[in-house]
């Protein structure tokens, strides 16, 4: 039986919550074409918000870098820190002194969402949590992620931690195509440490079809958020929204954007030209766009969208300004959009990053495609008075720049 003082305490948490509820801008949401990066559909993208436990995406992020330059492994058994087993719920319940594997510990922050995990990881990766999150932040800009600044490794409540459903989209797709190998682990919906199972927050997993991840993630002030990706008939979207007063008004929500990306792929596929392929190193690659992530929503992106459908049906526009060579797909990619948005008559859709071999080394390159010869040149000539490196070429030839710093 509840005493008054219980019943009181209630009763204020209620009224306390309502009000940080009340307080909150209205929710963001945003889907893309995982293929394009093309924004499908965008309410409030780039409005400021807390995180919550999406923070723990780029923890992942990092970790799955470090695990694939072998500065760990899946099997490392890491030492549970004081700091790291004081860290508020959602929590595993780790001992000061104990110790966790690496792959314990990445399972535990995407099944249980569990906060001391993500300190574990940050302080294995040989970090205090306030470096990690620096090293975040760095990441976060590196991957074109404007306007998030992150604070913590778990997204336990800090003011000055924000992002936006674009970065938070941005993210995602870079986990997607950074980090194919791992990604299945996102749709795991339990697992088991030391004889306890847990259970997936994530009930997108099991109510909406093709549905394969993400996180979800929860704080009063940021509301509820969810990060989500779907794959139906060979297309696939990933879907952020954020800000919802309820786990099921925003599990609803962001059904009903992914429905809403779906419809509007297959509206574009049919009428979508031939693709064509180019052999390359003994793979296929198709001479589309490749990911542009966080590119123009449906206010800003109409005028820009226009002026690229117009160059498109030019029977001319079959040339390319190659503008770059990387070493790392997410640099290419990033220095790619940051020379794209520089003319409006741009869209993210006329940017490519392609593979290629370069003495026995993979680079990325660097390019503005589907362009007629004048605008290619043009853009060219305007780079070279920059001293920026840049080649005009036809989009069936293939030639290299030198390897970019």
């Amino acid at each position: 039986m509840f005493s008054v003082k219980k019943i009181t305490c209630l009763l204020f948490v209620l009224c306390f919550s309502a009000r940080i509820a009340d307080a909150r801008p209205a929710p963001s949401n945003i889907v893309i074409d995982a293929k394009t990066g093309e924004v499908l559909y965008s309410k409030n993208p780039n409005t400021r918000r807390y995180p919550a436990s999406l923070t723990k995406l780029m923890t992942l992020y990092i970790t799955f870098e470090a695990l694939e330059q072998g500065l760990i492994k899946k099997d490392d058994e890491l030492k549970v820190s004081r700091t790291a087993a004081n860290r508020s719920p959602s929590r595993l319940g780790l001992i000061p002194g104990d110790t966790i594997t690496v792959a314990e510990a990445i399972d535990a922050l995407i099944v249980k969402s569990a906060n001391d995990c993500a300190t574990v990881l940050a302080e294995g990766l040989g970090y205090s949590e306030p470096l990690f999150a620096e090293k975040m932040t760095e990441v976060a800009q590196t991957l074109g992620m404007k306007n998030t600044v992150f604070k913590n490794a778990s997204g336990l409540p800090n003011r000055k931690q924000i992002t936006t459903a674009r970065d938070m989209v941005t993210l995602a797709a870079a986990l997607y195509y950074h980090f194919p190998q791992y990604y299945d682990l996102f749709s795991k919906r339990e697992f088991t440490y030391k004889d306890k199972t847990y259970y997936s927050h994530n009930n997108i997993l099991k109510s909406f079809e093709g549905a394969d991840g993400m996180k979800t993630g929860y704080i009063a002030a940021a509301g509820f958020n969810i990060i989500t990706s779907a794959w139906r008939d060979g297309e696939r979207v990933i879907a952020v929204a954020l800000g919802y007063n309820t786990q099921d008004e925003r599990d609803q929500a962001v059904a009903r954007l992914m429905e809403k990306g779906f419809r509007k792929l297959a509206q574009n596929n049919a009428d979508k030209p031939h693709t064509t392929y180019v052999k390359l190193d003994s793979e296929d690659f198709r001479l589309t766009a490749e990911p542009a992530f966080g590119g123009n929503d449906d206010e800003s992106g109409k005028k820009a969208e226009k002026a690229e459908q117009a160059e498109k049906t030019s029977p001319d526009a079959v040339w390319m300004v190659q503008i770059g060579a990387f070493s790392n797909y997410a640099k290419a990619r990033v220095y790619a959009q940051k020379i794209r948005r520089r003319y409006q008559r741009l869209s993210s859709r006329n940017v490519r990053v392609q593979p290629a071999e370069n003495n026995s080394t993979i680079v990325y390159r660097s390019q503005l495609f589907s362009l007629t010869k004048d605008n290619a040149q043009a853009i060219c000539k305007d780079l070279q008075k920059e001293n920026k490196s840049c080649i005009v070429l036809p989009m069936e030839q293939k030639q290299q720049l030198a390897m970019a710093e």
